[in-house]
């Protein structure tokens, strides 16, 4: 099991100690992070920190969804964040689970988190001193991280209503139908950790200042904006669908008309040489030397009046 912890002295100094050792002796303020499986994490929680049964569960449970709980003295808190590290199911997003209680906080991850290292450097300097701090600046490390990948997913978006023409109806649906799914799995996610923030800022305790609050709202107030972004991305991309598949319905329309006036202009000429094709008697004008230039001046008039009549109706227009 691999795992980091940070001691704080009552006079601000920290020290960067194992997790075991973090336990141990008096401290102001002590964070305990785990990044193991479930297995050995829950051994670690249960026969180390002393944590009970149903804490332990949550910490390392397989299936998560963002949201804030009070427990005893303390509160359960899991959020996503983004990773670098593969993820073996279809989720976009990492999960952090959370302890807090009054001087402790011990986080369990499966995936590290890439604003992880952010809040390591914020610890490591000495600007986290509670656990009201510790869970205020992960709250505000994922929801900035994840902000500018929102905005690109508008801005994609953007681009492809820009660039908007049916000849490039493939490739725009592709992008889009990524942009759409992606947003999708955003909003599983985005709208669940708002509603934990939320709840999270209004947990009573004392463990969590007035200056934390005001941080975990903000953090909120930015999730909410990005669950709203999420959703309008969604649904602008079920627009652009619907014009995509308007753009191949006119094209495929276009393309039957085409195929329609050919033929049209083809049938009678057909029947014509159709009819002077039969080797049968009988057959006007069968014999005589010019025949052929006259039915083939024949067909050409016929065509061209043909076409001249579709042109006249405007049946050629773009």
């Amino acid at each position: 099991m691999s795992g980091v912890a940070w001691r704080v002295g009552d006079d601000g100094t920290v020290e960067k100690v194992a997790p075991k050792a973090a336990l141990a002796g008096d401290a102001a303020f002590r964070w305990v992070h785990l990044a193991s499986n479930a297995a050995e994490a829950q051994a670690w929680l249960r026969d180390a920190a002393g944590l009970d049964p149903f804490t332990v569960d949550a910490l390392t449970a397989a299936e998560t969804r963002p949201r804030a709980e009070k427990i005893g003295h303390g509160a359960f808190v899991n959020l996503r964040g983004r990773t670098d590290e593969p993820l073996d199911t279809s989720d976009v997003l990492a999960s952090i689970r959370i302890w807090a209680t009054k001087g402790r906080v011990i986080t369990v991850s499966r995936k590290r988190l890439v604003t992880l290292a952010r809040v390591e450097e914020e610890m490591e300097r000495g600007e986290l001193r509670d656990p009201g701090d510790l869970i205020a600046a992960i709250a505000t490390a994922i929801t900035e991280d994840l902000d500018p990948v929102v905005a690109d997913l508008g801005d994609g978006l953007d681009d492809c209503e820009q660039k908007l023409n049916p000849h490039r109806i493939f490739e725009l649906r592709r992008s889009v139908t990524r942009m759409r799914s992606e947003a999708i799995n955003y909003r599983r996610f985005l709208s669940p950790q708002r509603a934990a923030l939320e709840r999270l800022a209004t947990l009573p305790g004392d463990w969590l200042a007035e200056d934390d609050r005001a941080h975990l709202a903000a953090a909120a107030d930015r999730a909410a904006r990005m669950a709203e972004e999420v959703e309008a991305i969604r649904e602008r991309a079920a627009l652009m669908h619907e014009a995509l598949t308007d753009l191949r319905a006119e094209q495929l329309d276009q393309r039957s008309l085409v195929i329609a006036m050919v033929a049209m202009i083809f049938l009678p000429l057909t029947f014509l040489t159709g009819l002077y094709g039969m080797n049968v008697k009988g057959l006007p004008y069968a014999e005589e030397p010019w025949a052929f230039d006259a039915i083939a001046g024949a067909c050409a008039v016929i065509a061209a009046g043909i076409v001249v009549w579709f042109v006249r109706r405007h049946w050629f227009r773009g």
